[in-house]
């Protein structure tokens, strides 16, 4: 981990970070001052950002690779509910802000690189901008939206209607994350996924 200014990509970093669909609108200024906050996190396959049940949050933008977050049960059976590629981010806000554990983990699907700060300083820069935090907001309650979609989904498509659905509205994700992850996320096994595609059904 290194802050962004010590980072020997620091450059296109910079760039990315100005294609982060929640930063895009901060002036040069606002921009300068986050980034003495944030640090830059190089992920491999399977690293943990954050775990399920803990009270320490962060707040993630993801530069490249792919997240997913997870919930695990007490049999350590595990429900994907969403990912996140370049340009988004994800976050714990709901639960930091309503003083309870976070209910999921984040993890990386792929190696990846993110940067990240504590909530508490995020919330507290979100204060002094307040057209950022309306745009966070609103991200954070398209992303709770996409979720209660995505349960619904799996409970009234079938198998094909899952997957085409998915195609239609991540079609830039369909061919980078394993299939393994997306019959996952798709309440599917991977041989069920695999045997749709040989059918021509997807």
């Amino acid at each position: 981990m290194s802050s962004v200014e010590s980072h020997p990509d620091k450059n296109v970093i910079r760039v990315q970070l100005t294609q982060n669909a929640v930063l895009s609108n901060l002036s040069e200024l606002e921009r300068s001052e986050l980034e003495r906050l944030l640090t830059v996190v190089d992920c491999n396959k399977g690293d943990f950002l954050l775990h399920q049940g803990v009270h320490d949050m962060e707040q993630y933008f993801v530069l490249d690779g792919i997240l997913k977050r997870v919930v695990a049960n007490s049999l350590a059976k595990e429900m994907i509910l969403r990912f996140a590629d370049e340009r988004d981010m994800e976050t714990s806000y709901a639960a930091w802000r309503l003083g309870t554990p976070t209910p999921y983990s984040i993890v990386s699907v792929t190696k990846a690189r993110v940067v990240k700060l504590p909530l508490p300083q995020w919330v507290a820069f979100m204060e002094q901008h307040p057209a950022i935090k309306n745009s966070f907001e609103y991200a954070v309650m398209q992303l709770m939206s996409e979720i209660m979609a995505h349960t619904i989904t799996l409970h009234m498509l079938d198998a094909p209607g899952r997957v085409n659905r998915f195609m239609r509205k991540h079609p830039e994700l369909f061919e980078r994350i394993p299939k393994k992850e997306l019959a996952a996320y798709l309440n599917l096994s991977a041989e069920t996924l695999s045997r749709l595609k040989q059918r021509g059904k997807i």
